[in-house]
C-alpha cells in the first residue's frame, strides 16, 4: 500500500489517478486537502462515484481523525452534490452534476435513465453529513429515494436496473405515489447483483446497520431481496457444483457473474451475523452458507487464471463450471472478492480466507506491478502480459485496504458493533457510537 502511495503522491497527487508506467502521509495529505482541494471549477461529475469516493474518503479522514477540515471539505462538496435532485420531479436524483453550476442530467449513455446501483449508493454518505454537520437536507432527500423504492418495490425484491426520473413534457399521463408525486418507471427488465444493480443491495443493509438496527425498511427490503435472490438467481455449476449468482433478463436466466458480485459473500455473511431472526436462525444460516459457497466460487475465478488473477466476469456453461466472459479477459484492479475474504475472516476467524487472500495478493504482486505503482491487466490468461498505464483509485481505497485489513491482527475494525464500510470501503461509525462517544453535531 505504501508502495502504490508512494508513487500516487509523488507523480499524481491531487490527480484522479494515477498512470503507473509514467513515471507522516497522512498530514500531507490532509494540507493538500486543506490548501488546495477545490470543485468550485469542476464540471460535469458522476454523483454516484464522487459520492462513494470522495464525499466518502472526507467523511472517513474525519471520522478517524476528528480534523474539522475534512468535515468543512465534505460539507462543501456535498451542498454541490445535492443539487443532482434539483429538476427531478420524482424524488430520484440525476446521475451526473456539474459541480461549478449546478446544472444536473442523466448518464447519456443510460438512455435518459437513472440507476438503481448509482441512486441507491448515495444514502450512507449523506446520512453520515447531515448527522455530523447537523444540516438535515442531505440525510432527507436521501432517504426518501428509499422510501420511493420501498413503494414501487416488485413483489421479488429485485430491482429493474434502469428507472425513468423525470417525466417533464412527457406526452402520457404518469402514475402516482401514496403521496401524490410522480411514480419512477422502470424501463427495462434486467435484474442484476453486478453491474448497474449491485450495491444498491448492499446499501439496504448497511443503512439499517448504520441506524443502530433501529429502521426496519431498510432491513425489510433486504431481507426480501435475498429471498429473492435465492428463489430466482441462484444457481450451481456443473460438474463442481459451484454457487452463483446469475443475471435475469426480461425473465430468462443469462449465466454469468462480475466480479462485482463477489461483494455479495460478505454481504450474506453481515447480513446473517446480524439477523434479527438470530445467527441460528435457518435464514441466517442459509445466507451464511450461500454466502461462504459464492465467496469460494470467486477465488476459484482467481485461482483457475494462469496468473492467479480474475477476469471482469465468468460465463457458466454445462459440464465446464465456467469460462471467461466474451470480451473481458481483463483485470481492472476490482476489490470484490478481497471485500468477502475480509468480512468472512473477520467474522468466522476461518483462516482460509487469510490463505485465499494471500495467495492472491501474489499474483497481483507478480503480473501488476510496475516500477512506479500498480496497473490494469489486458488478459488474466497471459503471463507475459505487461501491466496497463492505469491505476483507479479505488485500488488503495478497496483492493488495497480490504488486503491489509484481512492480514492485520490488530485492526480496530469492528463491523458488527461499531463501524459500517461504505461501498467503497470506507469506515464510518454506526449512529449508537457517535451518540455515545460524541462528535454528532447539536445545532
Amino acid at each position: 500500500m505504501q508502495y502504490a502511495w508512494s508513487g500516487y503522491e509523488k507523480y499524481a497527487f491531487g490527480a484522479d489517478e494515477l498512470l503507473p508506467q509514467s513515471g507522516s502521509e497522512f498530514w500531507r495529505g490532509r494540507d493538500w486537502v486543506r490548501d488546495n482541494l477545490s470543485h468550485a471549477q469542476t464540471g460535469f461529475v458522476s454523483v454516484f462515484e464522487t459520492t462513494i469516493r470522495d464525499l466518502g474518503g472526507l467523511l472517513s479522514a474525519y471520522d478517524f481523525s476528528h480534523d474539522k477540515v475534512f468535515l468543512d471539505k465534505a460539507l462543501e462538496l456535498g451542498s454541490r452534490l445535492i443539487k443532482a435532485f434539483d429538476g427531478s420531479d420524482t424524488g430520484i436524483p440525476f446521475g451526473q452534476v456539474s459541480l461549478k453550476d449546478g446544472i444536473s442530467k442523466n448518464i447519456p449513455w443510460a438512455g435518459g435513465n437513472a440507476l438503481v446501483a448509482e441512486f441507491g449508493t448515495t444514502q450512507v454518505e449523506n446520512r453520515y453529513l447531515s448527522k455530523m454537520s447537523g444540516q438535515p437536507e442531505f440525510a432527507q432527500k436521501h432517504e426518501h429515494v428509499f422510501e420511493i423504492l420501498h413503494e414501487i418495490s416488485p413483489a421479488n425484491g429485485l430491482f429493474p436496473i434502469y428507472v425513468k426520473n423525470s417525466f417533464k413534457g412527457a406526452p402520457f399521463e404518469v402514475q402516482k405515489l401514496k403521496n401524490g408525486g410522480i411514480r419512477p418507471a422502470f424501463t427495462n427488465n434486467k435484474v442484476t447483483f453486478g453491474a448497474m444493480g449491485d450495491s444498491l443491495y448492499e446499501y439496504m443493509l448497511k443503512i439499517w446497520l448504520q441506524g443502530g438496527k433501529k429502521e426496519p425498511m431498510y432491513r425489510e427490503m433486504y431481507d426480501k431481496a435475498i429471498q429473492g435472490m435465492h428463489d430466482s438467481l441462484l444457481q450451481k455449476s456443473t460438474p463442481s457444483g459451484l454457487t452463483y449468482i446469475a443475471d435475469s433478463n426480461n425473465g430468462q436466466l443469462d449465466h454469468k457473474m462480475d466480479h462485482l458480485v463477489c461483494f455479495m459473500g460478505g454481504s450474506l455473511a453481515l447480513g446473517a451475523y446480524t439477523d434479527p431472526l438470530g445467527l441460528d436462525s435457518e435464514r441466517a444460516q442459509r445466507d451464511l452458507k450461500t454466502g461462504r459457497a459464492l465467496t469460494y466460487t470467486c477465488y476459484q475465478m482467481y485461482a483457475r487464471m494462469n496468473t492467479g488473477i480474475s477476469p471482469e466476469f465468468v460465463q457458466f456453461k454445462d459440464g465446464q463450471d465456467f469460462v471467461i466472459g466474451r470480451g473481458a479477459p481483463h483485470y481492472l484492479l476490482r476489490p470484490e472478492a478481497f471485500e468477502s475474504f475480509f468480512i468472512l475472516y473477520h467474522l468466522t476467524g476461518d483462516p482460509v480466507y487469510r490463505e485465499w487472500g494471500w495467495e492472491c495478493f501474489q499474483s497481483i504482486e507478480k503480473y501488476c506491478k510496475t516500477h512506479i505503482a500498480y496497473g490494469e491487466l489486458s488478459n488474466v490468461m497471459d503471463t507475459n502480459g505487461k501491466p496497463r498505464n492505469k491505476m483507479e483509485s479505488f485500488f488503495w481505497a478497496e483492493t488495497l485496504k480490504y488486503l491489509y485489513l484481512l492480514q492485520d491482527p490488530d485492526t480496530v475494525i469492528d463491523l458488527l458493533h461499531k463501524h459500517v464500510f461504505n461501498t467503497e470501503a470506507h469506515p464510518l461509525r454506526i449512529f449508537p457510537v457517535i451518540d455515545q462517544e460524541g462528535g454528532a453535531s447539536t445545532s
